[in-house]
């Protein structure tokens, strides 16, 4: 597994904490829309939700100058390779969405003999965004949890490469989206 290098491991805390500031605020996505909560996406990046504002860019020109992969969508057996390839591709540190249902457990299709059950399956995911399909708030809630847990310096996942972050050792930072908790 790549890494960001020895200096960042050794960085004194405050190095880190301006580090983690930059990369909370500058957050290049790489969209990997597969079905209808590809277009929640788009819908967030519109006017009325506008996540730039949160320091997201959309629409990176590759995964290469990317370090957000949202994944929306029904991930099938044959997308799969190619959602590693590019995950693969992208620089450190990187961190992973699953936006909809499908991508978190297959959804409606999850007894299909050609759809992955999840995308953390593939590759580890920071915050799982629930819904069919879910509404753009709840995407821009997904992006806040995951900002906080880039600030906090502890993503919904583990970053040593020591400690084999595969999909049986993640942990999932769920997002409830508004209007969906307890009271509602």
């Amino acid at each position: 597994m790549p890494r960001v290098g020895p200096a960042a491991d050794r960085a004194p805390a405050v190095v880190r904490v301006v580090l983690n500031w930059g990369r909370r605020y500058s957050l290049w996505v790489f969209n990997f829309g597969l079905a209808c909560c590809a277009i929640e996406f788009i819908a967030t990046s519109m006017a009325r939700h506008d996540f730039i504002r949160l320091g997201v860019i959309p629409f990176a020109p590759g995964p290469r100058q990317s370090d957000l992969m949202v994944v929306s969508g029904t991930v099938t057996d044959k997308m799969a390779p190619s959602i590693r390839r590019l995950y693969d591709q992208m620089p450190e540190p990187k961190y992973v969405i699953s936006f909809g249902a499908c991508s978190n457990s297959g959804g409606p299709y999850w007894d299909s003999y050609s759809v992955t059950k999840g995308v953390d399956q593939l590759v580890p995911v920071d915050v799982y965004v629930p819904g069919c399909p879910p509404r753009p708030e709840a995407l821009l809630h997904g992006i806040a949890t995951l900002q906080s847990q880039i600030a906090s310096a502890r993503p919904g996942r583990a970053r040593d490469p020591r400690a084999g972050a595969t999909a049986a050792t993640l942990s999932r930072g769920t997002v409830t989206p508004p209007g969906d908790g307890p009271g509602k």
